[in-house]
């Protein structure tokens, strides 16, 4: 089992140097994986590869981006470039995404998430697998007049899905390696996220996926005052159908309910639940909202775990 932590990215604050920085602290840590999110500032394919180049021995990911408003040549592209500055230690995570950023950011109809899903897949397979593609679905195209692969782009990017869902469970067991489920506590991941994209690999004849799921958490002498802030942090998740369906399926009412913090045991405690419940990886999310001294000690449990 492997552990990583997420570094945030969404601020306004937070310098190239600086995440280069923390991701240090991470691997003095113990930390194995480090994963940048994508929102409309950093590309985190980009900063993503500036931090492994400059950290050796660290993996890095992208966590996740969105398949809309985004095409599987370029996509391709940004991973192989980014899996070759780094030696061969980056994940690609892509996403659905949501209504509010296809139609309200993008300008783009959310139709037929997961058939896109499918499609981006398939293209994305043909070409971190063969440097090629020749495509032609129903919502995308995809040729490859020109080389499309990157020299040092090796071995193939591993390709994880950010899916929780049963239609895109099952599309990610058939064409991903894993997947990168968030606010998805034990129950839900044994119950119901593992067994069906685990089924979809098996009848494809893949490996068993990856199960990389992601918690929000913190090591805090003082749960009380962090609970309000990951109260806060955390309400946009609970306007999303997909995350309001997950964490009711987690046996929970609000995503904030899945925020693992406490002492020292109450994380190691809570990493071993999610090992039980099938997850191969276990990513720490919002360590940052206790300071610096609770973020560092976090990731110092989390290394010792590693």
């Amino acid at each position: 089992m492997t552990v990583g932590v997420t570094l945030d990215t969404s601020g306004s604050n937070l310098l190239i140097d600086d995440a280069v920085r923390q991701a240090r602290e991470a691997r003095a840590s113990g930390i194995t994986s480090l994963w940048f999110g994508q929102t409309l500032g950093f590309d985190s394919p980009m900063v993503a590869a500036l931090v492994g180049s400059a950290v050796p021995d660290i993996h890095v990911g992208t966590s996740a981006i969105p398949v809309f408003g985004r095409h599987p040549l370029f996509v391709a592209s940004q991973a192989q470039t980014a899996q070759a500055a780094t030696g061969g230690r980056y994940h690609l995570g892509l996403a659905l995404g949501t209504k509010l950023l296809a139609e309200g950011a993008l300008g783009l109809p959310f139709e037929r998430p997961v058939g896109r899903l499918r499609e981006f897949l398939t293209v994305l397979r043909q070409l971190l697998d063969t440097g090629e593609a020749d495509f032609e679905g129903e919502l995308i195209t995809a040729k490859t007049p020109l080389p499309a692969r990157v020299p040092g782009a090796t071995p193939p990017v591993p390709l994880l899905v950010a899916a929780m869902g049963p239609q895109a469970l099952r599309v990610s067991g058939r064409l991903a390696d894993g997947i990168l489920p968030y606010l998805a506590g034990p129950r839900a991941l044994e119950e119901h996220i593992v067994p069906e994209v685990t089924r979809a690999a098996e009848e494809a004849g893949r490996p068993a996926p990856r199960i990389v799921a992601f918690v929000p958490g913190v090591v805090t002498r003082d749960p009380d005052a962090l609970r309000p802030r990951l109260h806060e942090r955390l309400s946009f998740y609970a306007q999303i159908p997909s995350y309001a369906r997950v964490v009711e399926l987690s046996g929970h009412s609000h995503p904030a309910e899945l925020a693992v913090v406490g002492d020292e045991k109450n994380l190691v405690d809570a990493v071993r639940r999610y090992r039980d419940a099938g997850a191969t990886d276990v990513v720490l999310g919002s360590t940052e909202v206790g300071g610096d001294d609770a973020r560092l000690r976090t990731w110092e449990v989390l290394g010792e775990l590693a």
